[in-house]
């Protein structure tokens, strides 16, 4: 028989469960409106990339980008740096796992090659992640997952950039999370340095009416390492998008599993109250026949 008791447990059950669901689904809300902040700052940030771009390709086609030190690979490649892009927070599905699962296939492979990984970390879960498994990171930044600056890419950027200068480091790979659609976010490595000097193939010179202050060369030395922050703001701002969407899509998940325990618990309670109404006018009716009888 049902008692009073494990219907209040039952309505207990539904009030948590009530509560639950009003922070998934605030959540799910958040994260979609931060999704269209993070594409927006992607969109916003492409004319800058791509007018970069445009310029060392008209350079590149003057030979001025020949020998350039960050284009030119080292004799040897025993230091590898990997810079994994993760987020602070989870309650974002597969997110984290999955980039860092890509991460440690970049490490795998630099390692069985003989190499010697250091790593550099965005976001406290890779941080926590890497450090549990004894793995270190030299470098860590938070607080910038959720809304990604250029200051922030400037800073990482730097870094690499300074040890490939001073031989620190041999190769760096850059392990983020493309964002190809709301249902569709991929782990990405792409190595940083040295820069492929395919990407810039395919440019046009540069007008003779471009007069040069100062000299193609040492224009070419600035714009390198903007260039290289500027895809670092890009991973950056792609594993933005790519943490809200997997964050969305998480809560929307949560918020649809709270309504049909909700259900499923009044489900339960209504059963249990009628048991229990049931089992009372039984009594009653056992009561009254046996007063009648006596």
């Amino acid at each position: 028989m049902a008692g009073s008791g494990q219907i209040r447990q039952l309505r207990r059950r539904i009030r948590s469960v009530k509560s639950t669901q009003k922070i998934t689904r605030a959540m799910e809300m958040i994260a979609a409106s931060r999704i269209l902040r993070a594409q927006r700052l992607a969109i916003e940030a492409r004319p800058y990339a791509e007018q970069i771009t445009e310029i060392i390709k008209g350079l590149a086609v003057s030979n001025e980008a020949k020998g350039h030190p960050l284009l030119a690979e080292h004799a040897s490649a025993n230091q590898v740096g990997v810079v994994v892009i993760s987020a602070d927070r989870g309650l974002a599905g597969a997110y984290n796992s999955n980039v860092l699962k890509r991460a440690e296939a970049v490490i795998a492979e630099e390692e069985q090659a003989g190499s010697s990984v250091r790593l550099f970390v965005v976001g406290r879960k890779a941080q926590g992640y890497f450090t549990f498994r004894g793995r270190k990171p030299e470098r860590v930044w938070t607080g910038v997952s959720d809304a990604p600056t250029y200051a922030a890419a400037e800073e990482v950027g730097e870094l690499v950039i300074s040890r490939y200068g001073d031989l620190d480091l041999d190769r760096v790979w850059l392990v983020y999370t493309d964002f190809r659609s709301m249902l569709t976010q991929t782990p990405t490595a792409m190595k940083l340095l040295p820069v492929d000097p395919k990407e810039f193939e395919g440019g046009s010179e540069l007008p003779p009416e471009f007069l040069f202050e100062p000299g193609p060369s040492e224009i070419l030395s600035l714009l390198i390492p903007r260039y290289i922050e500027a895809k670092v703001f890009h991973a950056m701002l792609e594993s933005s998008a790519s943490e809200h969407a997997s964050r969305q899509r998480a809560m929307k998940s949560a918020t649809d599993n709270a309504e049909d325990v909700i259900t499923y618990l009044s489900r339960v309670m209504n059963q249990a109250r009628q048991d229990q109404i049931t089992t009372e006018i039984s009594e009653i009716v056992g009561g009254a026949e046996a007063l009648a009888a006596g």
